[in-house]
C-alpha cells in the first residue's frame, strides 16, 4: 500500500510539472505581454516593469526560476493585481468556490444515487420516466439556463431566494441547485443503468434463489457492485465542481476563484494563469488519487498494492 502510494506521488509530481511547463510556453507563445495596453506609458517605465517581473530575461532563465519558485510553494506576484500574490487571491477566492462546489456536490449525489437506485427498482416505471426527462434536460441546458430561471422564478417572482451575492447560506441554495443538476441527471441515469446490469447477473438470482430479502440483495450485492462505475468518474467531476463554475458565479456575483481567472486570462496576468492551472490540475489529479485508493476499500477483489 504504502509502495502504491509513493508511486502513485510521483506520478502527480511529473504530470504537474507537465501541465506546468506546457501551460508556461504556451502563454509565452501568445502574442502580447502583461503590459501591452500600457504602450502609452514611456519605454522606460515599461522596462522597469518588466525588470521588476523577471520578464526581461531568456525565456529559459525565467521558466527555471518559475519552477524554482513553485518548488517553494511561492505562486509569485499578480502582474495585474498591485502588491497581491498569487497564493493570497487562491486563499481568498477557493473558501467560497469550495463552499458552492461542495454543496452542488452534495445535491448532485444524494438526489443522483437516490433517484438512480428508486429508478432501478421501479424499471419502466412512473419515476423511471422522470429520471430519463431529468438526465435529458440536465445533460443538454447549460447550468448558466437553470441559473437564470431561478433567478427569475425563485428570487424575482417568488422572492423566495436572493437573487445575487454571498452573505448566508440562503445565498447558496439556488447558484447550488444550478450547478448540480448536471451532476443529479449524470449520476441517476448512471447508476440506474448500472443497477439493472448488475440485477441481471447469476449470482444476484443465487442470492435470490438462497431466501435473502430484497432490501438485502439491494444494499449488500447490487448497490456495492453499481456503484463502483459512478466512483470512477467521480474524481474528476468532484474536482470541476468543487473548483466552482466561473458563468455561475459571476452570475450569482459569488466572489470565488472564477473572476480571478477570467480576469488573468484577459489582461495577461502569466503569474495567476499558471497559479490557478496549477491548482486546478492538482486539485484533479489529488481527487483521481482518492478514487483509486477508494476503490480498494469498495470492492476487496481490486488489489492496489500489487
Amino acid at each position: 500500500m504504502g509502495r502504491y502510494i509513493a508511486k502513485r506521488f510521483v506520478y502527480m509530481l511529473i504530470s504537474l510539472w507537465v501541465i506546468a511547463t506546457i501551460t508556461f510556453f504556451l502563454m509565452h507563445a501568445l502574442p502580447g505581454d502583461p503590459f501591452t495596453d500600457t504602450k502609452k506609458l514611456p519605454p522606460e517605465i515599461i522596462a522597469n516593469l518588466k525588470a521588476k517581473y523577471n520578464l526581461d530575461k531568456p525565456l529559459i532563465v525565467q521558466y527555471f526560476g518559475y519552477l524554482k519558485d513553485v518548488a517553494r510553494g511561492d505562486l509569485g506576484l499578480s502582474l495585474r493585481y498591485r502588491n497581491r500574490t498569487v497564493n493570497s487571491m487562491l486563499a481568498a477566492g477557493f473558501p467560497n468556490s469550495m463552499k458552492l462546489g461542495l454543496a452542488a456536490v452534495g445535491i448532485g449525489l444524494f438526489f443522483g444515487l437516490s433517484f438512480g437506485i428508486i429508478a432501478a427498482l421501479n424499471n419502466k416505471g412512473f419515476f423511471d420516466y422522470f429520471v430519463i426527462i431529468l438526465a435529458v434536460l440536465g445533460v443538454a441546458v447549460p447550468s448558466f439556463v437553470f441559473a437564470g430561471l431561478f433567478q427569475y422564478f425563485f428570487a424575482v417572482k417568488l422572492s423566495w431566494f436572493p437573487v445575487a451575492g454571498w452573505k448566508g447560506p440562503t445565498y447558496v441554495i439556488l447558484p447550488a441547485v444550478a450547478l448540480g443538476l448536471r451532476l443529479v441527471a449524470f449520476q441517476a441515469r448512471m447508476m440506474k443503468t448500472n443497477m439493472i446490469e448488475v440485477m441481471g447477473n447469476d449470482y444476484i438470482k443465487t442470492a435470490k434463489a438462497k431466501g435473502l430479502s430484497q432490501p438485502a440483495i439491494v444494499v449488500k450485492h447490487v448497490i456495492r457492485n453499481a456503484i463502483l462505475p459512478v466512483i470512477t468518474i467521480l474524481g474528476p467531476l468532484i474536482a470541476a465542481i468543487v473548483t466552482g463554475s466561473f458563468v455561475i458565479e459571476t452570475i450569482f456575483g459569488i466572489p470565488g476563484m472564477g473572476k480571478y481567472f477570467v480576469d488573468s486570462v484577459n489582461q495577461y496576468d502569466y503569474t495567476m494563469i499558471l497559479g490557478t492551472t496549477l491548482f486546478y490540475a492538482g486539485l484533479l489529479i489529488f481527487m483521481v488519487f482518492l478514487v483509486d485508493i477508494a476503490y480498494g476499500f469498495i470492492d476487496p477483489r481490486i488489489r492496489i498494492d500489487k
